[in-house]
């Protein structure tokens, strides 16, 4: 049974899109997804019908891209499956452990704003932290960390459920890592996401051991085993 205060990360996509980010959202029916540019993740409600498959299908256009991100439910067997990945959703511990991670001190991290767009893109398809769109800074705060003038790292906050921000796109250039700085850039965004009383939570993949390492060593906890998917509207 799913506890009153994680019950928003049952569906973050689409709490998020309900609430924080409802600006960002576009809709039809009961079906949702960020504007373009921002994010591909869509959503639709609990225990979704054809009526609700109906609307995403003409939200998204033919052959639009459903990023169902971890929503269990199947689409219709016409819509093409893209992608699945095996991943993990992580928490920060509530009441026993209420400071940030004492990890590097945050000298030298800076905030990103619009004009950091095209290196932020440029780091991101060196980097793959995931998907990282032309909009996507505007879903929150996003820190970065620059060698010589040049960014090298950087990480940001993306989904908005009601108690929680999600920290993403946590990437660091090749030839900058070993440094230190996903560690400094975790732990400078838990320190604001807490002081705002809300929790951080992330997502990783199953294969990205070496951050899953550095998130348990920063003081996430992993909450459930989650599966991404992507599918191909008819």
């Amino acid at each position: 049974m799913v506890n009153r205060e994680a019950a928003a990360l049952e569906d973050p996509v689409g709490e998020s899109l309900r609430g924080h980010h409802a600006h960002l959202a576009r809709r039809f029916g009961r079906a949702a997804t960020f504007l373009p540019g921002v994010a591909t993740f869509c959503a639709v409600p609990a225990d979704p019908g054809p009526a609700e498959w109906a609307d995403l299908s003409r939200l998204l256009g033919p052959g639009g891209f459903a990023d169902m991100f971890s929503c269990p439910a199947t689409p219709p067997p016409d819509w093409e499956p893209v992608f699945v990945l095996e991943g993990r959703q992580m928490i920060w511990p509530g009441g026993g452990r209420p400071d940030p991670p004492r990890a590097e001190p945050d000298t030298g991290v800076v905030e990103l704003g619009a004009d950091s767009v095209p290196e932020m893109l440029d780091l991101a398809g060196r980097a793959r932290p995931g998907p990282f769109w032309s909009r996507t800074h505007e879903l929150g705060t996003y820190l970065g960390v620059r060698d010589n003038g040049t960014l090298v790292a950087m990480a940001g906050e993306r989904l908005r459920p009601p108690g929680w921000t999600e920290i993403s796109a946590v990437c660091t250039a090749p030839e900058a890592r070993g440094r230190g700085h996903a560690a400094r850039l975790v732990g400078a965004l838990v320190a604001r996401v807490l002081a705002r009383g809300e929790r951080p939570f992330l997502h990783v993949a199953e294969t990205n051991t070496g951050a899953i390492t550095l998130y348990e060593r920063l003081g996430f906890t992993t909450r459930e085993p989650v599966t991404f998917r992507g599918f191909r509207t008819p």
